[in-house]
């Protein structure tokens, strides 16, 4: 896979990263560092933390008041480049929080994405008719072109599963309660768990199911989350792991390796808990056929 089919995500983030570095190696704050480039501490914060595109001009600026050797400094700038690629997501600018902008442009990168969800089916799999309700239920003040809009956008995210080249490794994990839960009535729910089904005959997809029998779980303690890996662009260090935690009011990005430690002991015990494949299988099948007449 390309860098430009990835966006400008991990770019923008690597980009950030080298530049707060080279920041912290110059023992700047961020205030001082915004008073000698005579910009906004905002705006130093968007670029260390991969929110926007830069210019190689304002890398170079940067550079020189951190003063960063002349190979580092068109390193910076050549990389400064690549922030100014488009994923195909951002044809959905118009409905797509930065929140989640953020999110679907490091999913459309990663190598592997491990990720447990407790209360709705994960929305890498949804149906547009499952997703459809879940809008309506949500945005009751957001007009109908807009929950299309956002009912496409979810249905475009799974050309990542069967791409032709690198297709991510998938490793989810499902509490039972959402089998049981007739989104959308019967048969939108019947629908979408035969195509859940579907998904989990991908090669390169594992669905597993928490079943209320197991009791408590390690997923029952840390809610949902979902962990991605990436792999290594040309020869520059791989984005670090990161795990997303999408809450009602915003979302958490964490990549501190102890952190991400957490979520990983989190996810391997509760894999551990667990039937595997071939018996969560029949659990989703035993629901479909409940919900379908």
């Amino acid at each position: 896979m390309s860098e430009g089919a990835t966006g400008s995500t991990v770019p923008r983030r690597q980009l950030g990263r080298y530049l707060r570095d080279l920041r912290g190696k110059a023992r700047l704050t961020v205030r001082a560092a915004a008073e000698a480039l005579e910009w906004s501490e905002a705006k130093i914060w968007r670029i260390e933390t991969g929110q926007t595109s830069l210019r190689s001009m304002d890398v170079e600026a940067m550079c020189k008041v951190y003063g960063a050797p002349p190979e580092a400094t068109g390193s910076l700038k050549e990389l400064a480049k690549e922030t100014k690629s488009k994923g195909w997501w951002h044809a959905f600018g118009d409905v797509l929080t930065n929140d989640f902008n953020l999110y679907v442009g490091l999913e459309e990168a990663a190598s592997s994405l491990r990720w447990y969800q407790c209360e709705l089916i994960p929305g890498l799999f949804q149906t547009p008719e499952y997703a459809r309700v879940i809008f309506r239920g949500g945005r009751s003040a957001v007009s109908e072109e807009v929950i299309e809009r956002l009912v496409r956008l979810r249905v475009e995210r799974q050309a990542i599963l069967d791409r032709v080249t690198a297709a991510p490794d998938v490793s989810v994990v499902i509490n039972e309660a959402i089998l049981r839960r007739p989104i959308g009535g019967p048969v939108v729910m019947g629908l979408q768990l035969d195509r859940l089904i579907e998904f989990g005959e991908l090669p390169n997809v594992s669905i597993r199911v928490a079943p209320f029998s197991i009791g408590l779980h390690h997923g029952a303690l840390t809610g949902p989350f979902v962990i991605m890996r990436f792999p290594r662009y040309g020869d520059r260090d791989p984005e670090p792991p990161t795990v997303f935690v999408d809450g009602f009011t915003g979302s958490l990005y964490l990549d501190k390796p102890s952190e991400v430690g957490k979520f990983d002991q989190a996810f391997s015990g509760l894999l551990a808990e667990i039937p595997d494949e071939k018996a969560s299988k029949s659990l989703i099948h035993q629901a479909a056929r409940e919900f379908m007449p």
